[in-house]
Parts: C-alpha cells; structure tokens; sequence
C-alpha cells in the first residue's frame, strides 16, 4: 500500500534508458473501477505527459519506474476526467457530508484504491462511486 500524497513529486524513471521521464503531479481514480488509471507527470515531453496505469512497472520509496521512454508513450488511452481528490469533499449517495479526503491509500501493484481517509474517519475504497469537481461520493455505511 502507498499513500497518494507521498507518491506525488517521485521522479518517473526508465528502465531502458535509466532516464527521467518527469515527477509524479497526480494520479487520475476511475471511480467504475475504484482504482488508479493513470499517472499525470509534471516536466514530462507531451507524449509521456499522462502514462497509463498498466505500464507503470513499479512504485518505490523513492520513484515510480516505467519500462521504456517508447512504453511511456503507447497509446491511445482514454482516460477519465481528471479530478483533485485531496481536500475534496466527501458526500455520501444520499447527501451527507463525511469530511473532506485527507489521503488515499492504493495498491501499488494493481492501483485498486483501498482505504480513502478523510477528516471523520476512514472509508473503504470499495465505496466509492464517483469523483467530481464538486465532491468525492461514496457509498453510506
């Protein structure tokens, strides 16, 4: 497990060319598949800007690796909109505040997001159902 807020500025590494592709600025959750779909890096050529989810080899303490410059740039993806989750607020389906999203836990291996933690406790990944401008919204208990 990784927090999002501790992946955020990890240099994207290469295997291939033991180069940097750029620095982690988000990670983009589908809420159909309650999990990371893309990595959105900062300093990155355009074509490697959004690397999808499947082609990230590994996230380590200190960065995230992807196989090759070329693999970075395989497309085409589509992905969903991209939404802030930190600090967002929290509502349930039927309309109730739970806090706002402190951090999120994920897999590092498959990118299912496990656990959302927000300022009134903590929240099943397997909950959530959508991400928005407005608000992340998850399942009631």
């Amino acid at each position: 497990m990784r927090l999002l807020s501790q992946t955020r500025g990890l240099p994207v590494i290469t295997t291939e060319e033991a180069e940097e592709l750029g620095r982690v600025e988000d990670l983009t959750i589908d809420p159909r598949t309650r999990s990371v779909v893309c990595v959105r890096l900062s300093g990155a050529p355009k074509h490697a800007a959004t690397i999808a989810w499947e082609l990230i080899e590994g996230v380590g303490q200190d960065a995230v690796v992807v196989r090759s410059v070329a693999a970075a740039g395989v497309g085409p993806h589509e992905f969903p909109a991209h939404h802030e989750v930190l600090g967002k607020r929290v509502l349930t389906e039927h309309g109730t505040a739970h806090g706002t999203v402190k951090d999120i836990a994920f897999d590092t291996a498959t990118g299912h997001v496990h656990t959302l933690y927000t300022a009134l406790g903590d929240i099943s990944g397997d909950h959530l159902l959508g991400v928005g401008e407005y608000a992340v919204v998850v399942r009631g208990a």
